[in-house]
């Protein structure tokens, strides 16, 4: 018996001393394992399930509104979602979902069921992973997702699901409530309520996508117009968050670390009126389809402040939509062209001469029956002029005339007064793509220059240099800055910066500013060249110009660039039009053509601003366009005229 009592002693031994080399081999392992996830792949590991629950992100500000004068909205923005689906928790029901999403995301079925298949990706280390997440439509009102939503709840797919088993019934309420989805991140959508209403002043948005600290990120950048111009100051700052998520990728609001809140960006308020840029608009739509001409554009201004209070060109665009539009389209002319003026440019080189008392009103000139010869060069008039006063030039709109009186005042002070009314040189408005124009130093004038420089030809101009020039004159000589920013203000609507007009500078004497008015009256009698200019109840004071288009070799014959500014009433100004028609078909004078729409677009204003008639008169009031704050331009009876 004693040696079987060893044996077996020994066995238990043996099985101890096994049972502790397992225990021992497997503290070793623990041990390593434990080395391993606490040293030697800490930093990986860290960073990994930081990765799982740590978040941070940034809180976009809104973008501010762009106002009009009267604080209508002219472009704001609201906040959107990006519709997603989780195709995974769909499974083989992508018909009955497709069925509810397509109205509501304005769809075809068939694509969104496409779009739910069960999708794949590769990761990093070569394998295949399901997609948990599919863009179905960006940009989607947050009206909308509550619809998708509630649809989405009230989706049954069985005639009683309570006897389907417990199983099933948590498959599908998690279809219900998880398979669609939205990204985190909102997106912002910019709205133009009125369309195409005054697109060129304020520009258009685009979504950039970017990538920072290894975030997506989507960004709404201005292009063109105030859009562009004040991209800083309309987007805001942005804040962040930093946070932690439990596994199912809720917030632990207690965990949160950081917290800064955006600041929205602010509301520029424009000197723009909406209904006077409706007025002008609607004007140069008409004008459009009876001349047909490459562009047409129009300009309202306050003499006495600069402020504009319409800006327009067509062809026009929806800055809304923009793929539907050119490049060409989007161009704002009115700053960006430049073109030789023809006859509106007389009014430089007269002015400057009576300020000069190089001439005065009633002094004559030979304007040589309609043809005279300088430096080699035939100069013409449109009719066979022959003794003309100063004044009489003006109405008359003489060539030769005009080129007489500049050769008198000789080409440094014709120079001198270029550049002091502002022309080769940007009017610094807020709007990109300004040009400065094309005046040429004296050094580089030909022989003919002096002669030809007077009627509007050898020099280019935008059509805004142009008017204001004639500001100036009506401005009894000061020119103004033009104005197209009044305030801005935050999201409370608070006042964060006024600005005020600017004068530029004196040009000429408020004495020979009047002369000059004077002289502008008759351009819209009887015997002037803008008789369809006149108004029944005001006094208008403007000039016409119809310049040859250069070609190569020297001018068309019958490409013309046509044009009329005037302001009224003559001797205190409210308001000053210009008008512009780049090559017109049929009738091409500025006369006729642009003369008759200044007419137009000046009624509707005075009706509208309640300017009161010079004759004491009171006119009816008329259907005019007005618009409510943040509503689209709709049709009102403007206000009567104080008696």
């Amino acid at each position: 018996m004693k040696p079987n009592s060893n044996m077996a002693k020994q066995l238990q031994y043996r099985r101890l001393l096994m049972l502790a080399l397992l225990l021992g081999a497997a503290f070793v392992g623990l041990g390593y394992r434990l080395v391993d996830l606490q040293v030697l792949r800490h930093e990986e590991l860290s960073a990994l399930a930081q990765q799982n629950t740590f978040r941070e992100s940034v809180l976009e500000p809104r973008r501010g509104d762009i106002l009009d004068a009267r604080g209508n909205i002219l472009a704001t923005s609201t906040f959107v979602k990006t519709v997603c689906v989780n195709p995974a928790l769909v499974a083989n029901h992508q018909a009955e979902v497709a069925r509810v999403l397509a109205p509501l995301l304005q769809k075809e079925e068939s694509w969104l069921i496409e779009q739910m298949r069960p999708q794949f990706i590769t990761n990093q280390k070569g394998e295949q992973k399901p997609r948990v997440s599919v863009r179905l439509k960006q940009k989607v009102s947050l009206e909308t997702w509550q619809k998708i939503q509630t649809a989405m709840s009230e989706l049954r797919f069985a005639p009683d699901e309570k006897k389907l088993s417990k199983s099933e019934r948590a498959f599908f309420a998690a279809l219900r409530q998880e398979a669609i989805l939205t990204e985190p991140q909102e997106d912002q959508l910019r709205v133009y309520p009125n369309q195409t209403l005054a697109a060129h002043v304020l520009g258009y948005v685009q979504t950039e996508d970017r990538i920072t600290n290894r975030q997506h990120k989507v960004e709404i950048v201005g292009k063109e117009g105030i859009e562009f111009s004040f991209d800083s100051k309309l987007r805001g700052v942005p804040g962040w968050r930093v946070t932690e998520t439990d596994k199912h990728k809720r917030e632990m609001v207690n965990l949160r670390e950081q917290d800064v809140e955006p600041r929205d960006g602010w509301n520029v308020v424009l000197t723009i009126d909406s209904v006077i840029q409706h007025i002008v608009e609607t004007a140069l739509v008409e004008t459009m389809e009876k001349y047909s001409p490459i562009s047409v554009s129009a300009i309202v201004v306050r003499p006495r402040t600069g402020e504009i209070l319409a800006m327009a060109t067509l062809p026009t665009f929806d800055p809304g939509n923009i793929n539907t539009s050119s490049a060409d389209a989007r161009r704002n002319r009115v700053v960006s062209d430049i073109a030789e003026p023809g006859s509106t440019f007389k009014i430089v080189v007269v002015s400057g001469a009576l300020n000069d008392r190089t001439v005065k009103p009633s002094d004559t000139f030979d304007c040589e029956h309609g043809r005279f010869r300088y430096a080699g060069r035939d100069l013409r008039d449109h009719e066979p002029y022959d003794i003309l006063s100063v004044e009489s030039i003006i109405t008359k709109s003489s060539n030769i005339g005009a080129a007489k009186i500049g050769i008198k005042m000789g080409e440094d002070r014709v120079f001198d007064y270029m550049r002091d009314f502002g022309f080769g040189q940007k009017t610094m408005i807020p709007l990109p793509a300004e040009v400065r124009g094309i005046v040429h130093p004296v050094k580089e004038w030909s022989k003919v220059s002096i002669a030809q420089i007077p009627m509007g030809h050898g020099v280019a101009v935008t059509r805004l240099q142009m008017t204001m020039a004639m500001c100036a004159i009506a401005n009894k000589g000061v020119l103004m800055r033009p104005m197209l920013v009044d305030r801005w203000e935050d999201q409370e609507r608070r006042i964060m910066s006024q600005l005020v007009p600017q004068k530029a500078r004196q040009v000429i004497s408020e004495g020979a500013a009047r002369q000059m008015v004077t002289a502008l009256k008759t351009v819209v009698s009887p015997v002037g060249t803008a008789p369809k200019a006149v108004l029944e109840h005001y006094t208008v004071a403007g000039k016409t110009g119809t310049a040859q288009k250069p070609v190569p070799g020297g001018y068309s014959a019958d490409k013309f660039f046509s044009s009329f500014i005037g302001f009224f009433p003559a001797d205190n100004p409210e308001l000053c039009i210009s008008i512009s028609l780049d090559e017109p078909k049929g009738s091409h004078y500025g006369g006729q053509t642009a003369a008759p729409v200044f007419k137009q677009i000046a009624e509707r204003a005075a009706n509208y601003l309640n300017i009161r008639p010079e004759d004491g008169t009171d006119v009816p009031s008329i259907p005019e366009t007005v618009a409510a704050p943040g509503d689209k331009v709709s049709i009102k009876t403007a206000s009567a005229r104080p008696q």
